[in-house]
């Protein structure tokens, strides 16, 4: 039988074994605990940095899609003539695109029967022409196509850019045709004495604003013309060929009207291309 002494000694060993269960079982809680709370905290930064990371990137290329928009670019208007505001002479190629570039230059070739005319067309002043004479070149608009006016006297300029001018001989028509669209003038050089240089080329117009189509005139002598004619670009090879034509002279068939007239020295633009 048992003694007291030793009832109360096992008593006494089963306490410290219990408390030291608990302390146990509370330590290994405490343990699991900071582990979860760890974990919490390692995924909360995983996802604070995912997070972080896509709106960087996502901001980043929503700027650089706005200042793709915005440098780079231009936002051109090409107004449509209506189709029975049209006449035989209008050639329908559609629209350019309505937004452009606005950087950088282009080389303007025109073949012509007598020898290459080449020019600079800087996009930064006529996006908007530069534009439209490369989508016209696209569609082979200029080709096979005469220079049908020449004035020497006032002004000297030689005309071109007529889809209807073709074949042989001459007709009342020749000068009204162009593009089935019309578009604002650009680049104007309303600071400029002369405001035509020798050595430019220059969009020709009825005089309205906004009505500009395909037509071109090369200035082959210093020109003081109104500054209301888009200048789209300077020649930079060819000029001799404008002036040999220029030397020729004219029929004066415009002369009651506009001045000038049709070039002796018949000038055909094979093909015009641009860079």
């Amino acid at each position: 039988m048992t003694s007291t002494r030793e009832r109360q000694r096992a008593a006494a060993r089963a306490q410290l074994e219990r408390k030291m269960a608990e302390r146990a079982a509370k330590a290994r809680k405490r343990r699991q605990t900071q582990a979860i709370v760890g974990a919490g905290a390692a995924l909360l930064l995983v996802i604070a940095g995912t997070v972080w990371l896509a709106t960087s990137l996502g901001g980043d290329d929503d700027k650089t899609d706005t200042a793709a928009q915005q440098a780079g670019a231009a936002q051109c208007v090409f107004t449509e003539v209506p189709k029975e505001q049209r006449p035989k002479e209008i050639k329908d190629v559609g629209l350019p695109k309505t937004q452009q570039p606005d950087t950088g230059t282009q080389t303007m070739t025109l073949d012509t029967n007598l020898g290459p005319i080449t020019a600079t067309v800087d996009r930064s002043k006529v996006p908007c022409t530069a534009a439209s004479f490369t989508h016209l070149a696209s569609k082979n608009f200029f080709d096979n196509t005469k220079c049908h006016r020449l004035v020497t006297e006032g002004i000297k300029v030689l005309q071109c850019g007529d889809p209807s001018v073709t074949g042989k001989g001459w007709r009342p028509t020749d000068g009204t045709g162009g593009p089935s669209y019309r578009l604002a003038e650009e680049n104007l050089p309303t600071d400029k004495r002369p405001a035509y240089p020798e050595g430019v080329i220059a969009m020709a117009n009825n005089g309205d604003p906004g009505s500009t189509g395909s037509q071109f005139f090369i200035v082959y002598g210093d020109s003081q013309l109104d500054p209301k004619y888009t200048v789209l670009g300077t020649v930079t090879g060819g000029m001799d060929i404008v002036k040999q034509v220029a030397a020729a002279g004219d029929d004066k068939a415009f002369a009651q009207q506009a001045g000038g007239g049709h070039p002796k020295k018949e000038i055909v633009i094979k093909k015009l291309t641009m860079s």
